[in-house]
């Protein structure tokens, strides 16, 4: 039985409209003289912290602490009156996932594995009323490898449910590759969802346990209590 749900934020839960990468760009010119600065950086699967760092390296800018705090009070900011303007969306099916998984007897705590930092996730959370089914979590100023991230999680998941937890009692739900290698880096059970970060086909070669278009196509049930097999739902 699956005691414990990790989700992915962006393009897994919501659609921010490109307010993030708009806000992360605007602050690299604000605060550090950069004009479209992150036009060659790729930003689907990758945590904030690691976006910054090379954002510093590829121009000239010491990754100090204080530079980085320096860039996130400047970007949340700007996220906030970005999504205020966005053209963003929750993703297709993800509240009657979450209302399923709530119903589930006994229901899994749902937390976040995201690569944004707390207050960015936050803030994109909470401008689409998202905020408060998330009880636990790691986020991208908790570590810039996602790997780690996931261990993260799983140390606050067991915390928080105040009982130890295995790998295949966590259900990892994201829709990148780099969600999947997360997940499979603490024996998660994965659940990849073509919905943004990477099209069904790539996806599907790196073996989730189940792969489906959106969250409508999945029932809560069947992913957290039944033994699974890679790609044993293949929903298309």
């Amino acid at each position: 039985m699956v005691r414990l749900v990790l989700f992915d934020i962006d393009g897994t839960l919501i659609r921010t409209g490109g307010a993030g990468v708009r806000a992360f760009d605007r602050t690299g010119e604000l605060e550090f003289g950069i004009r479209n600065g992150t036009a060659h950086m790729r930003f689907a699967g990758r945590t904030d912290t690691s976006l910054v760092r090379e954002f510093f390296n590829s121009h000239g800018i010491e990754s100090t602490p204080a530079n980085v705090e320096r860039f996130f009070r400047c970007y949340v900011f700007l996220l906030d009156e970005y999504l205020r303007h966005s053209t963003g969306r929750i993703c297709t099916g993800v509240q009657r996932f979450l209302d399923d998984l709530s119903m589930l007897t006994p229901p899994p705590a749902i937390g976040l594995l995201t690569g944004n930092i707390r207050l960015g996730a936050e803030i994109k959370l909470r401008h689409f009323d998202l905020w408060h089914p998330f009880t636990v979590g790691a986020f991208g100023d908790d570590h810039e490898d996602r790997n780690e991230l996931a261990k993260i999680a799983l140390a606050r998941g067991a915390m928080s449910l105040r009982q130890r937890l295995t790998g295949p009692e966590v259900l990892v739900v994201g829709d990148t590759p780099a969600d999947i290698i997360c997940g499979r880096a603490i024996g998660a059970k994965i659940l990849a969802l073509s919905t943004g970060g990477a099209d069904h086909e790539t996806l599907a070669r790196y073996k989730p346990d189940w792969l489906a278009r959106d969250l409508s196509r999945v029932n809560a049930a069947d992913v957290c209590s039944l033994p699974s097999a890679p790609c044993s739902s293949p929903l298309s």
